[in-house]
């Protein structure tokens, strides 16, 4: 077996390397002491917002600002999904989504139609067998022709 040669290290050699750690961890210290003290309750979300992310907020509201779509018609619907329920049951709330399409098809005559989560979650609330048998929803229309359709 070949023996380890063990490196001899004088003693100043180490007295060295410990007086540089001593002063890193001055350092580290010091940059700790700087940071301010605060609780979490006292800042709001808002101004921890605004003090982190402000240039960024401001850059995006710029550019994000849209033209204001103009609504050219708003209509409420009591619609009665009973219809629907011709078939087989485990299918009703699927056909009771057809059905509202159909009947705003019929009755706004859109480009494109967008049927909001809520009203979908109404229909679907009670489980594929069970949608309700009527519905109120608020449909509006803009210049582009698309219809959106919203809980009532």
């Amino acid at each position: 077996m070949a023996k380890k040669k063990s490196k001899e290290i004088s003693l100043d050699d180490l007295e060295q390397e410990l007086d540089t750690e001593e002063i890193q961890e001055e350092i580290v210290e010091e940059e700790i002491e700087e940071i301010e003290e605060f609780e979490i309750e006292e800042i709001s979300e808002e101004q921890e917002i605004d003090e982190i992310f402000e240039e960024e907020i401001e850059e995006e509201l710029e550019e994000v600002e849209a033209p204001k779509e103009e609504i050219i018609d708003e209509r409420l619907y009591n619609i009665p999904i009973v219809k629907a329920r011709r078939g087989p049951r485990k299918k009703w709330a699927k056909k009771s989504i057809r059905y509202l399409r159909e009947y705003l098809d019929r009755h706004f005559k859109p480009e494109s139609l967008i049927i909001s989560q809520e009203v979908n979650e109404k229909i679907w609330e009670r489980g594929a067998q069970k949608p309700p048998r009527k519905l109120k929803v608020r449909a509006t229309k803009n210049i582009d022709g698309l219809v959106v359709v919203y809980l009532a």
